[in-house]
């Protein structure tokens, strides 16, 4: 229980500066927009990453049905 004072108060100061100061609120909102920024980079390379062994799977399926489709016309129009 006492965690959740501790807590408490830092938020509560915090709301307190941002409320009193305009500064202390736009460096907020803008430490906030670079965590956002930053998750943002680490989630595309996650899923867009080649290393990844399910983004190479679907990487290789799309590959694969292009392909067959591209093969497809070629036979159709030859």
């Amino acid at each position: 229980m006492e965690s959740y004072y501790f807590w408490l108060i830092i938020f509560a100061a915090a709301a307190y500066f941002i409320v009193t100061d305009d500064s202390i609120a736009a460096a907020f909102y803008y430490v906030f927009r670079l965590a956002k920024a930053y998750i943002q980079r680490k989630w595309w390379w996650l899923t867009h990453n080649p290393a990844n062994p399910v983004v190479k799977y679907l990487m290789w399926r799309r590959s694969m049905k292009l392909a067959k489709e591209l093969q497809k016309y070629f036979d159709e129009n030859k």
